[in-house]
């Protein structure tokens, strides 16, 4: 895809992949919303950002997940810089890991990992096929084509997550709308280290298991593979190559590969044992 002079919505751009990725775009001549519940971080990443490349970035508060955000996060868009060419589903949460999360708590990670990309793409969609012409690019997670030990809910959000950025690639690719999901393993962001050490068994297996599967990316490595990705209309965006690798693994044999998950996280639980 030809980014110069594009127009892009990314969400989660207070900080992490979304200030990366907005960084990048802004390089390549993209005009930027970038939208965040963290007002805060969205005047310091535009801020910045302004500096090298004045009137490209517009900001507004708010979740992500929420339709009445999108609709305004469109339309502030639309009237800085015109009609939107990608939309970045990039902001996600966590969630608490185990069994112990409630049914309020499932609910809400549904909502952002899931839901956000859904409703982004109910209102955007349409007007791409009209138009002949968009991109939707999905950050999931290597835990959405793997797993993620210690965390249901992330598992299985990040697994919606590329389920549903697949099912928008075969339903529209044929149409002009392009669609692509991001799936990292592990990145220096605040998601991966908090600033409070986590105390639940659960939340300490998970960063255990991305600390320990690859290299740590930062988030420039990431916006950099993402953008390389773009320009080659590619769905998979993979920073660490390697996940296809273990993706094929798994698919190869199924049972072989559980067996080996529950080797490697029984192993994690023991280097944590005084």
């Amino acid at each position: 895809m030809e980014l110069d002079g594009k127009v892009a919505i990314v969400t989660g751009g207070a900080g992490g992949i979304g200030a990366a990725l907005a960084e990048a775009l802004v390089a390549r001549n993209v005009r930027v919303v970038i939208t965040d519940l963290a007002a805060d971080g969205l005047d310091s990443v535009a801020a910045t950002l302004s500096e090298s490349a004045p009137g490209s970035i517009a900001t507004i508060a708010g979740d992500a997940a929420s339709p009445e955000h999108i609709d305004a996060t469109i339309a502030l868009a639309e009237s800085e810089f015109g009609e939107v060419d990608l939309y970045f589903a990039n902001a996600g949460i966590t969630g608490v890991p185990g069994l112990a999360a409630t049914d309020d708590e499932w609910a809400q990670i549904i909502d952002v990992n899931l839901m956000g990309h859904i409703r982004a793409a109910r209102r955007l969609v349409p007007e791409w096929v009209e138009r002949g012409a968009g991109y939707f690019v999905s950050t999931a997670s290597a835990a959405g084509l793997l797993t993620q030990l210690g965390s249901a809910t992330y598992s299985v959000t990040k697994h919606a997550a590329v389920g549903f950025a697949e099912w928008l690639n075969v339903t529209y690719g044929d149409r002009g709308v392009r669609a692509s999901c991001l799936c990292p393993m592990g990145v220096d962001t605040k998601l991966l280290r908090p600033d409070d050490t986590p105390a639940d068994e659960g939340a300490v297996l998970m960063q255990r298991a991305v600390e320990t599967a690859g290299r740590v990316l930062t988030t420039t490595e990431v916006a950099d593979v993402v953008i390389e990705a773009l320009d080659d209309e590619r769905f998979l965006i993979l920073p660490h190559p390697e996940v296809l690798e273990m993706y094929r693994h798994k698919g190869a044999d199924y049972d072989r590969w559980l067996r080996g998950m529950r080797r490697y996280q029984q192993g994690l639980v023991d280097s944590e044992k005084p």
